[in-house]
């Protein structure tokens, strides 16, 4: 029997990989867009807080070893994507609060 992946265990997945530079989950960030599960395959895409940000790589690699680790999971595909742009605006009540703004 195969376990279906939800979008639910995509997020949750996705909330113990953080930007190393802010002590804060790249869900809680709102650095994910959007999170597709068809079967077994995951599409998550997601942004960074500035284009430029050299954590990028490193950020987009923890997110599909974090997703990898749910059972039923085949393939993962992580799309980084500019636009819209990142705002502060899209940082969760819960990590305003931890973050102090």
């Amino acid at each position: 029997m195969t376990t279906q992946v939800t979008q639910e265990d995509v997020y949750e997945s996705l909330k113990s990989v953080f930007d190393p530079e802010i002590p804060v989950n790249v869900v809680d960030l709102g650095l994910i867009y959007d999170v597709q599960v068809t079967e077994g395959d995951v599409y998550v895409q997601m942004t960074l807080t500035f284009p430029g940000c050299g954590m990028g790589p490193y950020i987009a690699q923890q997110a599909e070893w974090a997703i990898q680790e749910i059972e039923g999971v085949e393939e993962v595909n992580i799309e980084m994507v500019f636009e819209p742009a990142w705002s502060p605006d899209l940082i969760s009540e819960e990590a305003r609060s931890q973050l102090g703004i």
